[in-house]
């Protein structure tokens, strides 16, 4: 781990002892041939660029579909239902299913593959019912689809490289690849679309699709994790700094979901409303692909900590300021803003697992914490639907949630580091020794584990 500057403020102070360069929790591996980490990581990087090319895809056919043109009243109604029944495997299925999954060979990268050819499927029945009531079923399955291709990759990822700082730099290129992309995905689909229409669009990205598909056969059938959470892998992920830091992503990917919904609904009925949230999702991408590439960089100069600190000071702040704005423009701000620090925190926070958790098994750790965060972004996603709030009104609730979050990690720190000066300091006292005549007693061996 690079050394960090000790200024700003910290969501937790006590961390492990500094230890040399080690490697990542190795992941069981099954293939006959042990393949390259390089090769590896370019294996899966080729699949997450074709999964991120297909969803560009879809959402540049929709752009011209019944899901934007439909009565908002209706749509609400049809939004909040499926985002309530499509999410609701992430919070009763995946902890269910999910352990199964890493423990089978390979059993991440099927999921990736049926994934890959269910959403190809979905695509070719939008297309077919691009203005039928129908569209919306299909879309809210495709987007579930994404978020547990999503946890899935997040898995596989650390089989992919050989020590902590090569996985911080493989998530960086991830995300720079899926901006990209993107990028690169919606010039034709957006030629389509103008030229012959949206099922013509929807196609393309079914055939992308399919492309992933055949790429996710070349991953290598790793095992995530063949055993069960021991216990000093479960008291590693519930330290205090990586709890905090749990906190942080969880509020931060909650307003990136609030704040999309709130815009998608809120800018139909606002002058050019169309435009501007095609503005709001070219701008979210962008600034997303710039803190993939500048958040290594940061956590050079600073401590992970300080950087999640950092980043819901400037939600706060520009969801303050976008309300003082108005208008479809802060929105627009608002949303890159949002963007760029979730990108920057998601990189923080996962440097937090490999330096607070180094026993755990990294895949397991990154999919559990990333359904959690997925979970979090639907929930908002389904608030910000149902209760119609006012542009200046959303992008409030939005400052005022990352505000006093960060208020409340302050203040709670400060109280743990108050406690754990109360304990050091009794500590000391106790060491002077017993009193005269007592044989010195000792609890279990706290007093040879506590901080001096």
């Amino acid at each position: 781990m690079p050394k960090h500057e000790e200024s700003g403020t910290e969501l937790a102070r006590t961390t492990p002892a500094s230890t040399p360069a080690r490697t990542i929790c190795p992941v069981e591996r099954v293939t006959p041939v042990d393949a390259p980490a390089t090769s590896k990581f370019r294996r899966l990087a080729i699949t997450h660029a074709l999964m991120m090319g297909g969803d560009a895809a879809m959402v540049v056919a929709l752009a011209d579909s019944l899901f934007f043109d439909i009565d908002l009243t209706a749509a609400r109604t049809r939004v909040m239902l499926f985002l309530a029944i499509g999410f609701a495997p992430f919070l009763f299925v995946a902890p269910l299913i999910g352990p199964l999954i890493d423990r089978a060979a390979g059993g991440r990268r099927l999921v990736i593959q049926i994934i890959a050819v269910i959403r190809l499927g979905l695509l070719v029945l939008m297309a077919k019912h691009i203005d039928a009531l129908a569209l919306f079923p299909l879309v809210f399955a495709s987007l579930v689809l994404q978020k547990g291709y999503v946890v899935s990759k997040s898995a596989l990822v650390p089989s992919t490289v050989r020590s902590d700082d090569e996985l911080v730099e493989a998530n960086s290129k991830l995300g720079l690849i899926s901006g990209l992309t993107g990028v690169a995905a919606v010039i034709p689909a957006g030629i389509l679309l103008k030229t012959i229409g949206a099922p013509a669009t929807l196609v393309y990205g079914a055939l992308i699709f399919g492309g992933a598909f055949l790429s996710a056969t070349r991953l290598p059938p790793e095992v995530v994790a063949a055993n069960a959470v021991d216990r000093d892998e479960s008291v590693q992920l519930r330290s205090g700094s990586l709890q905090n830091g749990a906190i942080a992503m969880t509020v931060l990917r909650a307003c990136v979901g609030f704040t999309f919904f709130h815009l998608a609904f809120w800018l139909r009925l606002q002058d050019q409303g169309t435009v501007w949230f095609g503005a709001v999702v070219g701008v979210s991408a962008l600034v997303a692909m710039v803190g993939n590439a500048v958040a290594p960089r940061l956590r050079d100069r600073m401590r992970e900590e300080t950087m999640l600190v950092v980043a819901l000071a400037i939600a706060g702040v520009a969801g303050i300021g976008a309300a003082v704005l108005g208008g479809p423009l802060g929105g627009v701000l608002l949303a890159g803003a949002l963007n760029f620090v979730a990108a920057v925190g998601r990189l923080s926070f996962e440097s937090i697992v490999q330096r607070d958790a180094p026993g755990a098994n990294q895949g397991r750790a990154f999919a559990k914490f990333e359904t959690q965060f997925q979970f979090a972004w639907a929930g908002a996603a389904f608030v910000a639907v149902a209760i119609q709030a006012s542009g200046p009104l959303g992008f409030l609730i939005v400052g005022l949630v990352a505000v006093g979050t960060l208020i409340n990690l302050i203040v709670g720190t400060s109280r743990v580091d108050a406690r754990g000066r109360k304990r050091v300091s009794r500590g000391r006292g106790r060491r002077r020794g017993p009193a005269r005549g007592q044989a010195p007693r000792s609890r279990s061996g706290s007093a040879s584990r506590r901080p001096r």
